[in-house]
């Protein structure tokens, strides 16, 4: 099943003309800054938008056919829509506004299913509360579970976590994963938080300007050195999907292996064989034409430079395949130049450190979807 979205719209003086097919399935990621067209592009295939001009498919089922004069109605095109605030029914408890979300479907939920999706979003210590005496995080759980339980075809969530502080993202982000594993229908998830997008999505469409500036798979975009404006250089770093070979107890390690190699990162609570998906920054690599011994570095591969990207600043971007995974370090232009740092230059890659403290360092991934 796919998604094909093609339109063009002014908004004011705010030019959208955004064309993109994505394999609907996992988690897609709008990705980009503020004011380049996510949250309109998510609107426009929910029908709360309708552009000028524009085609919009879901699985072979035409939502917008401007020239064919077709726009689905909201209320018949069967997607979840969770906006950035939760927009609950302040005077319905929990349980009721969760309920709501059944009286949308034709095909009315199961009580297993209801119980399930409780269960899945852990919201059954909160069902005989009021919205104003949840967090805000809270507040999103509910929304989601409202949004599931109406039966859609796809799940759209506009930034769900753009109103929250730090404390409440990380507390609902766990639950994002949750979710991105065990439902059964595709997600559209808005953000321009690159930790977000990282962590949850199989794919990005990034929008800048009111334009699709590329889209692909995780790994894929974040290598890529010429999309660093948008996907932010200092937190630019390779995506790596891995899987736990083992534990060092004794040292407090697991040992991931990768197209590429293995890596040793901090303790993770997974059994061996649990995939994973973890970032490798490209301010924690330093690249070395010979092997080093002396080091306190315990992650040390090999790999091939492929590509370079210079700035007018002191540092170069540098793109390394180990195997078939792409990594990035950041180094001087002076340390380039003295270890003649080209591409098809073999060298040595070293990992200081895989920092595990922030959110969307490392997530563990169920077989599921395709992810």
């Amino acid at each position: 099943m796919t998604l094909a979205v093609s339109y063009a719209h002014r908004l004011g003086e705010f030019a959208l003309d955004i064309a993109f097919t994505v394999e609907a399935r996992g988690v897609t990621a709008l990705f980009g800054p503020s004011g380049s067209g996510k949250t309109a592009t998510v609107n426009a295939i929910a029908g709360l938008m309708k552009p000028a001009r524009g085609h919009i498919e879901l699985g072979g089922v035409t939502l917008l056919d401007t020239e064919a004069q077709v726009s689905v109605p909201v209320h018949k095109r069967r997607l979840g829509y969770v906006f950035q605030d939760a927009r609950l029914f302040p005077h319905r408890k929990v349980e009721a506004n969760i309920l709501f979300g059944a009286k949308r479907t034709a095909d009315t939920p199961s009580p297993q299913m209801i119980k399930d999706i409780i269960a899945l979003l852990d919201l059954t210590p909160l069902l005989q509360r009021y919205p104003a005496n949840l967090s805000g995080g809270e507040r999103q759980r509910v929304a989601m579970a409202r949004a599931l339980l109406s039966g859609p075809r796809m799940l759209l969530l506009d930034e769900p976590l753009a109103s929250l502080d730090g404390p409440r993202k990380n507390e609902v982000l766990p639950y994002l994963e949750r979710l991105a594993d065990a439902a059964a229908m595709p997600i559209v998830y808005v953000s321009h938080s690159i930790d977000e997008v990282t962590r949850l999505a199989d794919r990005i469409v990034v929008l800048n300007k009111g334009g699709v500036a590329a889209q692909g798979d995780v790994a894929d975009i974040m290598a890529r050195l010429d999309l660093f404006p948008l996907t932010g250089r200092f937190e630019a770093g390779a995506v790596v999907d891995g899987r736990i070979t083992r534990h060092d107890a004794e040292d407090h390690l697991s040992e991931v292996a990768f197209d590429g190699g293995r890596l040793w990162l901090p303790a993770l609570e997974a059994e061996p064989g649990t995939a994973v998906r973890f970032r490798v920054r490209a301010r924690d690599v330093i690249l070395a034409l010979a092997e080093p011994h002396m080091t306190s570095a315990n992650n040390i591969l090999r790999g091939v430079v492929k590509e370079l990207r210079h700035d007018a600043g002191t540092f170069v971007d540098v793109q390394v395949a180990c195997g078939e995974t792409l990594l990035l370090a950041r180094i001087t232009h002076r340390s380039r130049k003295r270890l003649e740092i080209e591409p098809g230059r073999e060298v040595f890659v070293i990992v200081k450190s895989i920092n595990l403290d922030r959110r969307g360092s490392i997530t563990p991934r169920t077989e599921h979807n395709g992810r």
